[in-house]
């Protein structure tokens, strides 16, 4: 893919206030801010244009991510209805066009576009009620014109923070239907495998775009196999991080239990190999770098560490 320059604005001169960010050459312009500056946000111009948001917060069940995606024609007039009713947001994004070209049907096909393609890849939950199947009718060349427009939304958002379009690409190229692939990643890594036979765990994973990530169809557990209580203090910290992953991918769909396992329905992110491995097999620890392995018996730490080079540590 060719190089972006992604022009970013801190409004506030800090990394935690108001932010804008543009793409040379695009007539796409997003601003992302914080719930806390809601009042603010609504009185910038950009916010009264119409335009697609995503409201971003905490899973008030899981604790994990959660979002939802909407339109209007009036974005901050439907914001201060979300800040009624909608509890869980704490930031938004709003995406609207610098040449205010957008209408109302742009919007509803780009809402449209963008949940389906939320609810493919399944990184963060979607709050919505609705799920729009095709949007607005629009013309051929419209049609062309704002699948271009959600490619490089695709391309800002992970630039705010905002990741819930980043996945692997799970499906051949589509040309009627570029919009709703994910991010175009390139794995960074081999596939690396985990594998016990007498848990029935069998495990995938791969660096993708710089993390590593457990693969869809993985069988794993899907309770905890120790006993909490057995352990020490250390330990039981541990085995609590890994115990409320497996709820959270239980709750949000992500695993498909059967039992004492389960198989995952989509690609997730884990902070490290010891994580993903300790996850998987239903414990509060494991040597990540050492169990998992390629498919010619490379460890993961022989991977990213081969002899004779300096030793480079990204992933723990």
């Amino acid at each position: 893919m060719a190089g972006k320059q992604v022009r970013l604005f801190l409004v506030d001169g800090t990394a935690g206030g108001l932010m804008t960010a543009e793409i040379m050459n695009w007539t796409g312009h997003l601003l992302m801010g914080k719930r806390a500056e809601l009042s603010r946000i609504k009185r910038r111009p950009e916010a009264r244009r119409t335009g697609v948001y995503i409201l971003l917060g905490e899973h008030p069940k899981t604790g994990g991510k959660l979002a939802y995606i909407g339109q209007s024609d009036d974005v901050a007039k439907r914001l201060a209805n979300h800040d009624a009713k909608k509890d869980f947001w704490t930031d938004v994004a709003i995406i609207t066009s610098k040449d205010t070209n957008l209408t109302s049907a742009h919007v509803r096909f780009i809402e449209s576009q963008l949940i389906q393609l939320a609810q493919t890849i399944g990184r963060i939950p979607l709050e919505n009620g609705n799920s729009p199947s095709g949007g607005a009718d629009l013309p051929e060349a419209d049609e062309s014109d704002m699948n271009y427009f959600i490619e490089q939304v695709k391309i800002v958002l992970p630039v705010l923070g905002v990741d819930i379009f980043r996945g692997r690409t799970t499906q051949g190229p589509r040309t009627s239907e570029s919009a709703l692939r994910p991010i175009e990643v390139v794995p960074d890594s081999p596939v690396f495998h985990l594998d016990r036979p007498k848990l029935g765990v069998q495990a995938k994973a791969q660096v993708i775009d710089g993390e590593f990530t457990m693969l869809r169809g993985s069988r794993i557990r899907s309770t905890m196999r120790q006993q909490r209580e057995k352990l020490s203090p250390s330990t039981q910290s541990a085995f609590d991080l890994r115990q409320a992953t497996l709820k959270q991918l239980n709750e949000d769909g992500s695993l498909s239990p059967a039992g004492e396992l389960g198989e995952l329905t989509r690609d997730v992110v884990f902070t490290s190999p010891s994580a993903a491995g300790a996850t998987a097999l239903g414990q509060a620890s494991l040597n990540g770098r050492t169990d998992w392995t390629s498919s010619d018996g490379k460890t993961f730490d022989h991977w990213e560490n081969p002899p004779d080079s300096d030793p480079l540590s990204t992933v723990r």
